[in-house]
């Protein structure tokens, strides 16, 4: 595998891991589960700019992986949209950029 693609899938593990991490950190020390996890994104201004900010960066970026997918006719690079919203931005893009740099067949 080639040096580009292995640190692709690293930081997809390391954005899938880290941000868990402190998500379950933070619904462990409250108790309030998602729910609290989702009020304490919108806590004050400078939150509500970043959850936003993510929001439209995971929006582009499931906006371009379908329609690199259409086109490519990679089928397995969707698995990049529901961890972009299930995980983060974090783990979506460069797990679709290891996909994406796969040897095409």
């Amino acid at each position: 595998m080639p040096l580009l693609r292995m640190i692709y899938l690293a930081l997809a593990v390391w954005g899938a891991v880290h941000p868990m991490y402190w998500f379950a950190t933070h619904m462990r020390e409250t108790g309030t589960g998602l729910s609290g996890l989702i009020d304490a994104w919108y806590v004050n201004a400078s939150t509500t700019g970043l959850t936003w900010d993510l929001t439209i960066a995971a929006i582009a970026l499931t906006v371009w992986v379908l329609a690199e997918t259409f086109v490519r006719r990679n089928w397995l690079a969707l698995i990049a949209i529901p961890a972009t919203f299930c995980i983060g931005v974090s783990c979506g893009l460069p797990l679709y950029l290891f996909l994406r740099a796969a040897p095409v067949r």
